[in-house]
């Protein structure tokens, strides 16, 4: 063998231990990622899904206004001899609040007293002589229309006596006194306002596109502005049958205890309108809804990995949304971490608790 072919057989030896060690040191890489495991999983808080009473509610502004409020006028002329009532007073039905001078009218009744018991003895004396044949029946019909007249007329003036006092028509509270000790007053003379104060009213408009969803007997709950933080109920009790314009809306009314005596006709309220009670509804977190071209999607866990989920969303409250459809109680919703997820990540879910949904207040 010349010098030549020898070193032609030496590079070819020496290239062939090359290959076969760079194979080697492929395979061991290989193993190598093998033993790491693949992608760890990524952390991420959790939350159950859990059902709960939603209300449907329409939101509306409003005020409070007295179930019933009147401007008393006295029924008889004359001049007011005595105010038996103060300024914002609260009052029985009933209740004497102005007097009127009656001088006159109690001697009209004391006259008008003694020619009915004058007639109720001539007609007595008439029948007694139509019992004996000493008198006709014409006689007798006519003792009797006197007696029916001078009855009538009594009772007229006695009817006007009483009218002199001015009653309050209802229970409730009075407002400004609009004259004094003195003042000669006539039948269109306002005296004073007289308002009912328990129960109020609660009224406000709504939107004419909830005229179907509109219904006596429904449950009210509203905010007074003077009173932060506290919640009030009421029932409606009337519904216009007539759409207002230009605003195109429907006056509802709803009455509302007031045993305390803290709403005063004319206080603003922010009230909301149940109009339908779901006690069962799925409810989760808000963070778990993540908005997707237009639809709504949830990552749900469920054996360590994640999978995304379109849901249809009902009711929103502070904190929470229903979940109308596409979700089941008791499922677990990724509510934080979700930025680097993806379809069946590995996940190392922690539950977390975002606080209980706010519960509809008592009837």
């Amino acid at each position: 063998m010349n010098t030549g072919t020898a070193n032609r057989f030496a590079w070819a030896a020496l290239l062939a231990a090359g290959t076969v060690a760079a194979c080697h040191r492929g395979k061991g890489a290989g193993a190598a990622a093998g033993g790491a495991g693949g992608m760890p999983p990524m952390p991420v808080e959790v939350a159950v899904a859990r059902t709960d009473t939603v209300l449907d509610e329409i939101p509306a502004t409003g005020q409070i206004e007295a179930v019933q409020q009147v401007d008393l006028r006295p029924e008889i002329d004359g001049r007011i001899v005595d105010i038996l009532v103060r300024e914002g007073q609260e009052v029985a039905k009933g209740a004497a609040l102005f007097q009127v001078d009656d001088a006159e009218l109690k001697a009209q009744v004391a006259q008008l007293a003694a020619q009915r018991d004058l007639a109720t003895q001539d007609l007595e004396r008439t029948k007694e002589l139509v019992a004996r044949n000493a008198s006709s029946t014409a006689d007798l019909e006519r003792a009797e229309a006197q007696a029916r007249s001078t009855e009538a007329q009594y009772e007229l003036q006695r009817i006007r006596l009483e009218r002199t006092t001015v009653r309050a028509p209802f229970a409730g509270i009075v407002g400004r006194r609009a004259v004094s000790l003195g003042d000669y007053v006539t039948q269109s003379t306002p005296l004073i306002t007289l308002q009912t104060i328990n129960p109020q009213r609660a009224t406000f408009q709504v939107p004419e596109r909830y005229a179907q969803a509109l219904k006596v007997g429904q449950r009210v709950t509203f905010r007074v502005g003077a009173i932060p933080g506290r919640d009030f109920d009421a029932e409606v009790d009337f519904v216009d049958p007539v759409v207002q314009l230009p605003g195109r809306t429907i006056l509802v009314k709803a009455r509302a205890p007031n045993n305390q005596r803290l709403l005063q006709a004319g206080m603003f309220i922010e009230a909301r309108l149940v109009t339908a009670v779901r006690p069962r509804a799925v409810v989760v977190p808000e963070e778990a809804i993540v908005p997707m071209q237009g639809a709504n999607l949830v990552w749900v866990v469920s054996e360590g990995k994640v999978a995304q989920r379109p849901v249809g969303i009902g009711v929103r409250t502070p904190g929470f949304v229903e979940i109308a459809s596409g979700l089941d109680a008791g499922e677990q919703v990724v509510v934080g971490g979700q930025e680097r997820l993806f379809p069946g990540a590995p996940v190392m879910a922690k539950a977390v608790e975002r606080g209980a949904a706010p519960a509809p207040a008592e009837h």
